[in-house]
C-alpha cells in the first residue's frame, strides 16, 4: 500500500506484524477513487483542497485513510480505534512520513464516543465488513457532534451488508468497486 498523491505520495504505508483478521485495508484502487471523489465531486470538497480541513480516521487499522487526507494538505487528522494494535501501526506510519505534530491518537470504541471537543469536516468509517458497527457508530459521531454541519462521512462496506442509516443521515453518493461499496453521508 502507498500513498497515491500529495506531498507524501508514493510513501509506503506498513501493516502492523500484530494487526489481527479483521483488519482489511482498502485497496489503493477504492482510496484513489474515494480521494477523487472528494475532491472533484459536488458532494466532497466540491474542487476544493483539503488545505485547512479536520480529519477523523474512524475504525483507523494502517491509517491509510488518514496519511492520503494528510498528504493532500489536511490540517489535522485524529484516528481513532479499539484495537491497540491498529493504534500502534496507525501511530508508526505517521511517524515515518513525520506528520507526527499534525495527528492524535486515540483508544476507544467508536459507538461509545464522547462529547468531541471540535467537529470534524470529513470522517472516514471503515470497520470490519458485517461486523454492524456503521449504524451505532453514526449515531455516536451525532450525538456527541463529531461532524460539522456542512462536513461529509465516507463509509466503507460490503456489497452484500445492508446499512440502515440514522435519521440523522442522508445518503448524497454511492459508488461500487468490487465487493465495497463507498457512500458519502451529510447531517439531515
Amino acid at each position: 500500500m502507498r500513498i497515491i498523491a500529495g506531498k507524501h505520495k508514493g510513501r509506503r504505508i506498513e501493516l502492523g506484524k500484530e494487526l489481527g483478521p479483521d483488519i482489511r485495508p482498502t485497496s489503493d484502487f477504492a482510496r484513489e477513487a474515494i480521494f477523487n471523489i472528494l475532491t472533484h465531486g459536488k458532494h466532497g470538497l466540491n474542487g476544493h483542497t483539503f488545505d485547512d480541513k479536520r480529519v477523523l480516521d474512524l475504525f483507523c487499522g494502517t491509517g491509510a485513510f488518514g496519511l492520503e487526507a494528510l498528504s493532500r494538505g489536511a490540517a489535522h487528522v485524529t484516528f481513532i480505534d479499539q484495537s491497540r494494535e491498529a493504534i500502534a501501526t496507525a501511530r508508526h506510519n505517521a511517524q515515518r512520513i513525520g506528520e507526527e505534530a499534525q495527528v492524535d491518537f486515540v483508544l476507544a470504541n467508536a459507538t461509545r464516543l464522547s462529547k468531541a471537543r471540535a467537529p470534524f469536516d470529513l470522517i472516514f468509517l471503515d470497520p470490519p465488513y458485517f461486523s454492524k458497527l456503521i449504524p451505532p457508530t453514526l449515531e455516536s459521531l451525532h450525538g456527541g457532534g463529531w461532524l460539522a454541519q456542512d462536513g461529509t462521512v465516507v463509509i466503507e462496506h460490503d456489497a452484500k451488508e445492508v446499512i440502515p442509516l440514522p435519521e440523522s443521515f442522508t445518503k448524497v453518493d454511492e459508488r461500487k468497486y468490487g465487493r465495497a461499496v463507498v457512500e458519502l453521508l451529510k447531517l439531515a
